[in-house]
């Protein structure tokens, strides 16, 4: 709610378990990531001798391997640690330039109405009309996939939800007395858009971007699984799951610990924006 004091915002996400179970999530997902080569002695894709049994298969996890080897012989928990480097880019600048985008969209669109807002939100509509997982794999098939690359997908694909919410709410906002007003003495439509509009915006938005990036990250771990998202051999966790499926039953921690790492990372953030959205938006309490 515009005024709210951000520390009062903090003080009350933290009084709720479920978020602080999120935010530690998330704190520990990013420490690893960050620490990472003070976390571990090995390189992601150092292929060590002592990393495979004799007849060539994974190492399960041990004293020496904490997470076990992979089919290559590397250590698995350095490159989970290095993959979450990769979810977390992924995930803050796609969702970050999704939000940017859809934001964009969706305040034009409310605020001007008329032609502009009709074709803008016709062309939303065409959007989502698209099974997101479909277009993006589409998109990412025409580009040569690269981190960046699959960053900028996965934004072009995830902006319509956002640019829908926004836009309505701009809608009802431009109706308001107060902005009714604005236009009487004569106030500009950028002054009328970022000194009145987008502050009132702002704990949606805030909403909306904490989601996303459990949506994004899922996305992004989906694309690396399918072999068109991030490209071996840099770490992710979708391409280690896809390098590694054919042992599923022969060494399921494989799968197991890096399936764990994604589920995790996307339940904090669902967790943490679930708490804002209710903080930010009382009348939205104990919604979907």
């Amino acid at each position: 709610m515009p005024g709210k004091p951000r520390a009062g915002v903090w003080r009350r996400l933290l009084q709720r378990p479920l978020a602080l179970i999120g935010l530690l999530i998330v704190a520990i997902v990013v420490g690893g990531a960050i620490l990472a080569p003070w976390l571990t002695g090995y390189d992601p894709n150092e292929q060590m001798f002592d990393g495979l049994t004799i007849e060539g298969s994974p190492l399960p996890p041990s004293a020496h391997f904490w997470l076990g080897t992979d089919l290559l012989g590397r250590d698995l928990l350095t490159r989970i640690l290095y993959g979450a480097r990769t979810s977390l880019i992924i995930g803050v600048v796609a969702n970050g330039v999704a939000l940017l985008i859809g934001t964009l969209v969706g305040v034009t669109a409310g605020y001007f109405r008329g032609w502009i807002g009709s074709v803008l939100m016709r062309f939303t509509d065409l959007m989502m009309a698209f099974p997101a997982l479909l277009l993006a794999i589409c998109l990412a098939a025409v580009f040569q996939p690269s981190l960046w690359i699959v960053a900028m997908v996965i934004a072009l694909v995830n902006w319509v939800q956002t640019a829908r919410v926004i836009y309505t709410e701009t809608s009802s906002l431009s109706e308001r007395e107060f902005i009714d007003a604005e236009r009487t003495i004569g106030a500009s439509a950028p002054r009328i858009l970022f000194r009145h509009i987008l502050p009132h915006l702002l704990p949606t938005i805030i909403v909306w971007g904490t989601l996303g990036i459990s949506t994004t990250v899922l996305l992004e771990a989906t694309l690396s699984f399918l072999g068109i998202g991030v490209q071996p051999p840099t770490a992710s966790w979708g391409n280690i799951i896809f390098e590694n499926q054919t042992y599923f039953q022969a060494a399921p921690w494989l799968v197991f610990f890096p399936g764990a790492a994604i589920l995790a990372l996307a339940l904090a953030f669902n967790l943490i924006g679930d708490a804002l959205r209710d903080i930010l938006d009382p009348t939205q309490r104990g919604r979907a």
